[in-house]
């Protein structure tokens, strides 16, 4: 049974979200390799459905910037419609989701910076992050374990003028090529597709690795632009 079909088994059985959900998605998935992809794909579902929360009031802006992020069968999209529907209803047990997402990928901070990503997207579809949404965010980044660098990084490719390109790539502004060329090449490193893949990340979330890295890939153009080293 295909991931997003497990989940809309589960969602549809359901008249609330809480933990005992994911109790729930444990008899329909087992305990195998599949089992922990449902369950980060639920959690990081019922994570932005509470950010979208987060200020109080959830916009159709919000909602559609969900839909972009995810590559969602159309044939699952009423189930999963109807979760992110249900986690919505308010902001609290957000911490839960997040602590799920850590259990579950303890060691893979460039991960959680792309979920982190997701929630700021999420976040800034009005035109405006909120203070209630940044304390969110910044709660969620403690959860997940990112240190202030981490989290500074993400925020700057949304909150920046202009995306700063240094503060994406969390680069002091007289930071030499070379300097330059080493942090790009760590983050893209981190950050890229394939590996996700290979540490058990659905398929259906690549999007969201693929769109950070064209955001540090932007990053080091603009500033390969700006310095014109010799070849």
């Amino acid at each position: 049974m295909a991931l997003w079909d497990q989940l809309a088994q589960v969602v549809q059985s359901v008249g609330a979200f809480g933990a005992d959900t994911f109790d729930r998605l444990r008899t329909v998935t087992g305990t195998g390799p599949q089992s922990r992809q449902a369950a980060f794909s639920m959690a990081v579902v019922a994570l932005a459905a509470k950010m979208a929360k987060a200020d109080g009031v959830v916009t159709m802006s919000e909602a559609a910037t969900f839909w972009r992020r995810f590559d969602v069968p159309d044939d699952a999209r009423k189930s999963i419609r109807r979760l992110f529907d249900l986690a919505q209803r308010d902001v609290a047990g957000f911490e839960a989701y997040a602590q799920r997402i850590t259990r579950l990928f303890p060691d893979d901070d460039a991960l959680k910076e792309d979920i982190l990503d997701i929630l700021f997207t999420i976040a800034a579809a009005d035109g405006v992050i909120h203070e209630a949404e940044l304390d969110f965010l910044e709660r969620v980044a403690a959860i997940f374990g990112l240190d202030p660098v981490e989290f500074n990084r993400v925020k700057a490719s949304h909150l920046e003028p202009e995306h700063d390109p240094y503060a994406v790539l969390c680069l002091p502004r007289d930071a030499t090529w070379e300097t330059v060329r080493r942090r790009y090449r760590t983050l893209v490193a981190e950050h890229h597709p394939d590996r996700l893949i290979a540490r058990g990340v659905p398929e259906e979330f690549l999007r969201v690795a693929t769109d950070r890295l064209a955001s540090i890939n932007a990053a080091y153009e603009a500033i390969q632009r700006q310095m014109r080293p010799s070849a």
